[in-house]
């Protein structure tokens, strides 16, 4: 299994990194939780990071009626196909200082999908998304197709080509956390 890393603060572009396994179906290990320090050296600024993972779990009572729950996923995680996975990332400052121009990428982790419009962030967050692996990002990705008739059209992207998720929040205050969600499904 892979591990993937990668977020960065800001203007002053430091990486701190936040582990996860990627997943691929029918392997046990999803992931362990961990946590990172991201540091703005210039103002001692501390985020510290951390990624947790959540399983979908769909119950029906006696009635027929189906109701949704997160159980967390911890230590040796086993997923199939078609689960729905949702994850917390969550930064907390953990200087006396705000920090400014915190920026996080994710990504999709290989075996999975993006649940289109699942990221729920604060207000000040701005979400964003890559589909070509992590070197730009938009707002709402599209792809170019060509027609039978050689006409090109653009549309938005399927949810299945979605590689990365940004998240730029403008600022963190002093001893807060910042949090934001967003779902995958297995292959």
């Amino acid at each position: 299994m892979k591990r993937f890393s990668f977020a960065s603060l800001g203007a002053f572009a430091l990486i701190a990194t936040v582990p996860f396994v990627s997943q691929v179906p029918g392997i046990a290990s999803l992931w362990h939780s961990t946590s990172a320090v991201a540091q703005n050296v210039k103002t001692q600024g501390q985020i510290q990071l951390r990624l947790e993972a959540e399983k979908q779990v769909i119950a029906q009572d006696q009635q027929g009626k189906q109701s949704k729950t997160w159980q967390p996923l911890k230590g040796q995680a086993v997923v199939q196909p078609g689960d729905v996975l949702r994850y917390t990332l969550s930064g907390e400052n953990k200087s006396d200082r705000p920090v400014k121009n915190l920026i996080l990428n994710q990504p999709i982790p290989k075996g999975m999908v993006y649940i289109l419009k699942s990221a729920i962030a604060a207000n000040d967050t701005k979400v964003t998304y890559s589909i070509d692996g992590g070197r730009s990002f938009v707002e709402n990705p599209t792809v170019k197709f060509t027609l039978p008739d050689g006409k090109v059209e653009t549309k938005p992207a399927p949810a299945n080509v979605y590689t990365h998720i940004r998240l730029q929040v403008s600022s963190v205050p002093a001893k807060k956390t910042v949090k934001a969600t967003y779902q995958v499904q297995v292959r």
